[in-house]
């Protein structure tokens, strides 16, 4: 354990083996730090706050702080990030509020400089926020999902599994698993077939979601009739499952 001596360490955190902890950085009460975690300077971990092991943190981050919510009343939630995620420069992440308890961070993220999530979220595994996404309350980002700079989300919404949303766009309505969305206003162009590829995703697969994809988004039908033609007509693989479930789920409605 290497702790740098400017470096102040509140009695009830917890520290695994082999961690780091840069010149004056802070690690409050209740702060758990999971075996092989590096935390670089000027870093804040105020409370109630779970990291798993191999994290990297990097200078300037804030996490564990209170929600910026009027409904919290200083009552005891957490903040949880799974093992080996990657919170880069600036990013601040938030606890949750009485109605979730807790906000969550997945194994294998990279959270980009300057990125924020925000009370009651939960972002999966393997997601990747690139420089500046803003994410409000009550967000769920789905595993593998790639979220461009700049992004703004508006609470509630859900971004889909393996889905792609363009740098500088503002998400206000559910984004599609597998999908790409991107334009003002912002709208479904593609299946994300770049990352699908990337990560071994076969062609017979790719090609049944973009049979899916054209009839939730290059026809006429609305979305209950696409539902029902997805059911009827595709093969119901794990894929294409996820989406029907998705869907169902969507309380906001899906960009289109």
């Amino acid at each position: 354990m290497s702790i740098h001596p400017t470096a102040i360490v509140h009695d009830s955190a917890r520290l695994g083996r082999d961690v780091e902890i840069g010149p004056y950085s802070i690690i409050g009460p209740e702060v758990t730090i999971g075996d092989g975690t590096r935390i670089a300077n000027h870093v804040i971990i105020e409370k109630n706050t779970r990291l798993g092991p191999g994290c990297r943190v990097f200078t300037g981050a804030v996490l564990g702080t209170d929600p910026q919510d009027l409904k919290y009343h200083g009552e005891k939630t957490w903040l949880e990030i799974g093992r080996e995620t990657v919170i880069r420069e600036y990013v601040t992440l938030n606890l949750g509020t009485a109605e979730s308890g807790k906000t969550v961070i997945g194994d294998r993220a990279l959270l980009m400089t300057y990125s924020h999530v925000a009370h009651d979220c939960i972002i999966g595994d393997h997601v990747i926020l690139a420089n500046a996404v803003n994410i409000a309350g009550h967000v769920e980002v789905h595993e593998y999902a790639y979220v461009g700079g700049m992004v703004p989300i508006h609470q509630f919404c859900k971004i889909g599994c393996h889905a792609m949303v363009g740098g500088g766009y503002r998400v206000t309505q559910d984004v599609c698993p597998y999908m790409r969305v991107a334009g003002y206003p912002l709208r479904v162009i593609g299946v994300n077939t770049i990352g699908l590829e990337r990560k071994g995703v076969s062609r017979e697969t790719i090609r049944t979601l973009r049979k899916a994809h054209k009839l939730l988004f290059r026809t006429k039908l609305n979305i209950s009739q696409a539902v029902q033609k997805i059911s009827d007509e595709l093969d119901r693989i794990h894929e294409i499952e996820t989406i029907l479930r998705f869907i169902e789920k969507s309380d906001r409605g899906l960009i289109r």
